[in-house]
């Protein structure tokens, strides 16, 4: 293969529109511009997303950077609070009538951070690595949620 003798493939390059080119050929006159107005002119093109002074969607929508829409969802629950509650099985539901999870909270993750001397069953609740070995060394166990089918 030489690259200097490559082309595009049979039937998948169509020849430009020659516009201006006489009355005939369609495309006369104005030459498919219209009439009047900046898009007629010569040079007359503004900068993508101007929309002839009101105000750019781009500027009107609020700026969202890297952080997360849903940032907040997932309540972050300690060991240690999982030690001063009353209940054997905890669930989502348990964490939020304890005010440990925030009612807005769709989710939990219990993190490795003070002591658990008690047996827990967490139902629904994940798990970071540590403290589900922590959980399983007291006597608990972890039955985390299925994986969202994505």
């Amino acid at each position: 293969m030489r690259l200097n003798a490559l082309k595009p493939g049979k039937g998948s390059t169509h020849s430009s529109k020659r516009v201006g080119r006489g009355i005939g050929s369609g495309l006369g006159k104005t030459a498919g511009r219209g009439h009047k107005g900046q898009k007629a002119r010569s040079g007359g093109f503004h900068k993508v997303g101007f929309e002839g002074g009101q105000m750019p969607l781009h500027r009107r929508l609020p700026k969202r950077g890297f952080t997360p829409l849903t940032r907040g969802l997932t309540a972050e629950v300690r060991l240690s609070d999982l030690e001063h509650m009353e209940a054997e099985q905890i669930d989502l539901s348990a964490l939020q009538e304890a005010g440990i999870a925030s009612r807005l909270a769709i989710g939990a993750k219990v993190i490795l951070a003070g002591k658990l001397t008690r047996k827990v069953k967490l139902v629904g609740v994940k798990a970071t690595k540590g403290a589900k070995a922590a959980i399983e060394a007291v006597g608990g166990s972890v039955s985390e949620p299925a994986a969202d089918a994505a």
